[in-house]
């Protein structure tokens, strides 16, 4: 009986020898959607045509350039990352349909970088990321809400929130131009709100506020708002909104030969965006501009020097500029993050990985990101600078001052955090 038990084991071992021995010959791979044992799938939409592209329309070409780059250097844990990209025109129901194409027809792991304080809420709402338990890293909107780990516990932001920096603009205001009289141009929408909030927190006070609606912004409305700027006597006008309406505000107002100290926002503050479309150069000379990346002509900067390079290669003759920088930016963070969520990635490891370490990942950024597992605020801080006579933004005085604040009552303060070295040719696989 022993004897037939053992006969009958002998071919059974060899069955599971086998079976071994097939099993550790086979490459190993998540079982997640958008990985497979050889890539990894991310989705965008943003505006690549409409009034909203301008600038905005190079991120999803910077970001390539990165993943081609990390792609040529062993890709992440020996998969390469694929972005497809999808315009929306920076309309919330294209958004919504191009995002559904994302998830459930070219079925990416995560969203990267979906551009619009109304476009991300309308996918929110509609295809509802948080609910299929898909990530969308890095936002490219500082809205604050954005931040609300309750409501989009999916959702990563990463720019200094439209409240932040409405603040360190209050307190330039309140420290070197007091006494001025101040206008504000804003988008009406989340965008706008957001702003009004922090200038109410710093406690900057206007002879005049100008809301445009988003689309709106022409050459033809712009002449409209500098009527009411001029009949109000303003010294400073603050320009918060896209680089459009930032680009037919000094454009128009350039022919009309108007010209008040102008204070602009990050978002629509890209000096090379800006020119290129036809702002000269004396027109930006002065004004006061904002940025949470070093300035995009500092070749001394080593995360500028190297992002260039990477795209000077990838995307030959077209400038390196604001939108570029923060793609790259984006795509770097991107890249650390999958490495970090395990040889087989998943979604939810690759959102405790930022819910977790992600303030430590490596970033081109002058002040730290806030991610904890109850918060999802990106950047936290901008540094302060002037336009110089070729037009370009630099660090008043040449060094770098940055200032830090929160979305609520916090004060607005110099920051003491050192950015981390890059680590060696910008790789961290």
């Amino acid at each position: 009986m022993k004897a037939m038990n053992r006969r009958k084991l002998i071919p059974v071992s060899a069955v599971l020898a086998v079976a071994s021995l097939v099993a550790t010959a086979i490459p190993a791979h998540a079982a997640e959607v958008g990985v497979t044992s050889s890539e990894i799938k991310l989705g965008m939409t943003l505006p690549m045509t409409g009034t909203a592209s301008l600038g905005y329309n190079k991120i999803p070409g910077a970001a390539k350039a990165y993943f081609d780059y990390l792609n040529a250097n062993g890709g992440v844990n020996g998969r390469k990352i694929t972005l497809i990209v999808k315009d929306d025109q920076y309309v919330p129901t294209q958004a919504v349909t191009k995002t559904n194409e994302l998830i459930l027809k070219d079925k990416v792991m995560a969203l990267l970088a979906p551009l619009g304080t109304a476009n991300v809420k309308a996918v929110a709402s509609s295809v509802n990321p948080a609910k299929r338990g898909v990530p969308v890293l890095f936002v490219n909107t500082g809205f604050s809400g954005f931040a609300d780990v309750k409501k989009y516990p999916t959702t990563y932001s990463i720019l200094p929130s439209y409240i932040m920096e409405a603040k360190i603009m209050g307190k330039y205001i309140a420290e070197n131009l007091a006494g001025k009289k101040v206008g504000l141009l804003y988008q009406d929408d989340d965008f706008g709100t957001d702003a009004l909030a922090g200038f109410k927190a710093a406690g900057t006070n206007f002879t005049v506020k100008v809301p445009y609606a988003s689309g709106s912004q022409s050459a033809a409305t712009a002449a409209g708002w500098i009527t009411k700027f001029k009949a109000a006597d303003v010294d400073v006008v603050i320009l918060f909104g896209v680089t459009s309406a930032s680009l037919y505000m000094l454009a128009t107002a350039a022919a009309l030969k108007y010209a008040p100290q102008w204070m602009i926002d990050s978002v629509g503050g890209d000096s090379t965006t800006l020119k290129l479309a036809g702002v000269p150069a004396g027109v930006l000379y002065n004004a006061i501009g904002f940025s949470p990346v070093p300035a995009t002509t500092d070749l001394t900067d080593e995360y500028v020097k190297l992002f260039s390079d990477i795209y000077a290669k990838a995307v030959p003759g077209s400038a390196f500029d604001l939108n570029v920088l923060l793609g790259m930016n984006s795509a770097f963070m991107t890249a650390q993050a999958l490495k970090a969520a395990g040889t087989n990635p998943t979604r939810k490891s690759l959102m405790a990985v930022l819910n977790t370490k992600g303030a430590t990942l490596f970033n081109s950024a002058l002040s730290p990101v806030g991610y904890t597992g109850t918060s999802h605020v990106g950047l936290t801080g901008e540094w302060v600078g002037k336009y110089s006579p070729t037009g370009d933004l630099l660090p008043i005085g040449g060094i770098y001052t940055t200032y830090t604040t929160d979305s609520g009552a916090g004060a607005v303060v110099k920051s003491t955090y050192k950015r981390p070295a890059m680590p060696a040719k910008g790789l961290t696989n």
